[in-house]
């Protein structure tokens, strides 16, 4: 473990900071969270754009060791703080990491996400657009999680952390999870997990 606390920069209504933050305590990693405050830029300023040259949250700093960008951070939690069932060593497994990753960067980024987006922030996005390819995807996670009970098999890994809050603030973009039960399951099931923390629901007077 780290001698000092891993510092997290983080916003409170970003999902992607939330993964970084979930996994982070489901690792039973100390931590110090840095909030960077998206309504004022600070995301844009010359000290922040040092850590993460894209402007964009999250990003840690564990005793001098950057990394940006979620499921990178994800990909390195694991990898130092974690075990071989958050992100697996064989060929096969990690690759069912990898499958997943590219979703919440993909299909969950320009779906749920998106939706959301367009109900808290205030984006324009199409909402019409944004909520139909929301619900393709949860046609084949609700097909996917029928068989198992999370993303890759029998035991959580970072593929669930990935996907896991856009999923659940789904509802917020106006996406209905209730057609979804095997979704809303595994929702459930991440939250049971020791060491779970979840994100602020709702956002006030912030613009895009």
């Amino acid at each position: 473990m780290s001698k000092q606390p891993v510092k997290l920069y983080t916003f409170p209504l970003s999902g992607h900071a939330h993964r970084a933050r979930l996994a982070l305590s489901l690792l039973n990693v100390p931590t110090e969270l840095i909030e960077v405050d998206l309504r004022k830029a600070e995301h844009k300023q010359p000290g922040f754009l040092k850590m993460n040259t894209f402007g964009q949250v999250p990003v840690i700093d564990d005793n001098g060791t950057v990394i940006a960008d979620s499921n990178a951070i994800l990909v390195y939690l694991a990898r130092k703080y974690g075990n071989s069932d958050w992100l697996p060593a064989d060929a096969a497994g990690e690759a069912a990491v990898q499958r997943w990753l590219s979703v919440a960067a993909g299909l969950v980024a320009f779906g749920p996400a998106a939706a959301r987006l367009v109900t808290v922030f205030g984006a324009g996005f199409n909402a019409d657009e944004v909520i139909n390819r929301s619900h393709n995807l949860l046609k084949v996670m609700e097909a996917e999680l029928a068989d198992r009970p999370f993303l890759i098999g029998s035991k959580p890994s970072i593929a669930d952390i990935a996907n896991y809050t856009y999923i659940a603030h789904a509802p917020e973009g106006n996406v209905a999870l209730g057609a979804y039960p095997n979704v809303s399951a595994w929702l459930r099931r991440i939250e049971a997990l020791p060491g779970f923390v979840g994100m602020q629901k709702t956002a006030v007077g912030l613009a895009a």
